[in-house]
């Protein structure tokens, strides 16, 4: 990101919350006075548009199974293949690289290894891994958790060969900042081919990046924050709580807060995120081991009834559906594998070996996916399962009514009692995190499109603010609806692009494997110094 120039610093702050006080005053109105009005205006615009994206992104192969679908999963298992499970055979060195025995501090970038890897971390921990894994398992039961890490296993791959080509095609510009990502890989390792490649890489380009900060604008920031103001009301009184039909104060807040973040650009992004990811995953993976303690004789059971009923017809369908439609579509995708999101987070990364960061970024699905999404499971089940006869069902979850964020605080709630209050500021970090990557990821494909420049920048931060505010004050479920459409749409340029480009990877991962054992690429200590 092209950082604000110290010259310029103040009048760009100054134009940056005179722009975002300007834009949210009539907001303010509106939500106080007139909030069904206002609400009922934004359906009206978003619902027609949402129908639209929906009917293209969500198109049916088969009853039930949206082409999407195949379309990430297939693309996964060819990259799999042909990258020679570089998620299995990779996994050991990829710790090595994250823990930092790899960096050179003279290579050309601007995070390390690891900042990297948490800002592209926060984009995907988020409130998906609450709620989202909430819906898939009520949809599909106990049986959907094994289909959940499958698909994570699976991802790491297609994260891999994502996040690799972003380091080869990004730019380094003259400051040293750093853009990176799908819209340009598409764009300049299509137009190496020549003949009608370039323009074909340049109609997809534009398509990604539209479709990115429709994402950013929706999946990535209204419903964080809708969920996370929610989870706030619930427990500061409900229907007496001061925010109840208050929201967007507590979305004003937030909203000056991400300001004061995305303002600075990928380091301070990197910064907070290197803070607040391992800090939020902790809280609640503590949470949760104390709840699975807690059930400590139940836990066999509960892995019995996830490997039964993966495999049962009923199961394996809504498992395999709930996951990776109904679960990630509650809020984004989980772990964005395919979507080609945490390309543009690591392409500032500070290294001259692309295959190295890529090797990094498979850690992201299994972090996200197969470790939080995981155990988040374990906890609704099982704290739900049992009762009827013993059979699988979510407790107070009304028929035909979709799991949310609340049944995954009531699983939690059913052992520790107070700690509902401590997952609701858990979930306000996991939105947080991930408004912030994702403003990130909106930032530089608006850029792409309009040019980089830190007028366009901060044009695209209000706004972002602004919807930040918009998603804390209304409940309308169409704009929900577009920004997950906008998101899963993302993939079909990607993933178009890595069966293209995945050869150039591949070359790339053999060369750098040999270099490791040959020890031509050397390892260094924390003073920077190559290790002999």
């Amino acid at each position: 990101m092209r950082g604000i120039r110290p010259d310029s610093c103040n009048n760009a702050l100054k134009k940056y919350f005179l722009s975002l006080a300007t834009l949210l005053s009539p907001l303010f109105l509106l939500a106080q006075d007139e909030p069904t009005g206002f609400d009922a205006t934004l359906q009206n615009i978003f619902e027609p548009i949402t129908a639209a994206v929906e009917s293209v992104v969500f198109v049916q192969v088969a009853e039930g199974i949206p082409f999407v679908l195949p379309w990430l999963i297939v693309g996964a298992v060819v990259f799999t293949i042909y990258m020679g499970f570089i998620n299995i055979t990779g996994f050991k060195h990829a710790l090595d690289v994250v823990r930092g025995k790899f960096d050179n501090p003279n290579d050309a970038g601007e995070v390390s290894h690891f900042q990297a890897l948490t800002a592209a971390l926060s984009g995907t921990v988020g409130v998906g891994n609450i709620a989202g894994v909430a819906a898939a398992v009520g949809i599909g039961g106990p049986g959907a958790t094994f289909w959940m890490i499958f698909a994570g296993l699976l991802g790491m791959t297609s994260k891999f060969t994502e996040v690799s080509l972003g380091l080869m095609y990004r730019n380094v510009n003259a400051d040293g900042s750093v853009s990176g990502g799908p819209m340009y890989y598409l764009d300049k390792g299509l137009a190496e081919k020549g003949g009608i490649w370039p323009t074909v890489g340049k109609v997809l380009a534009v398509l990604f990046a539209i479709f990115c900060i429709g994402g950013s604008f929706g999946g990535g920031n209204m419903v964080q924050i809708n969920q996370a103001t929610s989870q706030l009301i619930a427990v500061t009184g409900g229907t007496e709580s001061f925010f109840y039909g208050n929201g967007w104060i507590f979305g004003a807040i937030v909203a000056v807060v991400v300001g004061l973040i995305i303002i600075g650009g990928i380091k301070s992004i990197a910064k907070v995120t290197e803070r607040i990811v391992p800090f939020m995953v902790g809280i609640y993976l503590v949470g949760a081991l104390i709840v699975l303690g807690y059930h400590f004789t139940d836990i066999p059971a509960a892995f019995g009834s996830i490997f039964s009923g993966a495999f049962a017809s009923d199961a394996m369908y809504g498992g395999f559906i709930g996951v990776l439609i109904q679960g990630f579509r509650r809020s984004a995708f989980s772990n964005e594998a395919g979507v080609g999101s945490a390309s543009i987070a690591h392409s500032a990364a500070k290294t001259d070996e692309p295959i190295s960061e890529g090797v990094v970024a498979l850690l992201e699905p299994f972090i996200d996916t197969v470790v939080i999404c995981t155990i988040t499971a374990l906890v609704i089940i099982i704290t739900n399962y049992g009762g009827n006869g013993g059979e699988w069902a979510l407790n107070g979850l009304n028929s035909g009514e979709i799991a949310d964020i609340s049944v995954t605080s009531a699983a939690f709630g059913s052992v520790i009692s107070w700690f509902p209050t401590v997952l609701a500021f858990a979930v306000i970090l996991f939105a947080l995190s991930t408004m912030i990557s994702w403003s990130y990821y909106g930032m530089k494909c608006w850029t792409y499109l309009f040019g980089e420049s830190v007028v366009n920048e901060i044009i695209y931060k209000v706004l972002f603010c602004l919807f930040v505010v918009i998603g804390s004050a209304i409940s309308a479920r169409a704009v929900f609806g577009f920004g997950d459409a906008m998101i899963f749409a993302m993939c079909f340029p990607n993933v178009l692009g890595l069966y293209i480009l995945m050869p150039n990877v591949r070359r790339a991962l053999s060369d750098y494997m040999r270099r490791i054992k040959s020890g031509e690429i050397k390892q260094y200590d924390k003073q920077g110094n190559v290790i002999n």
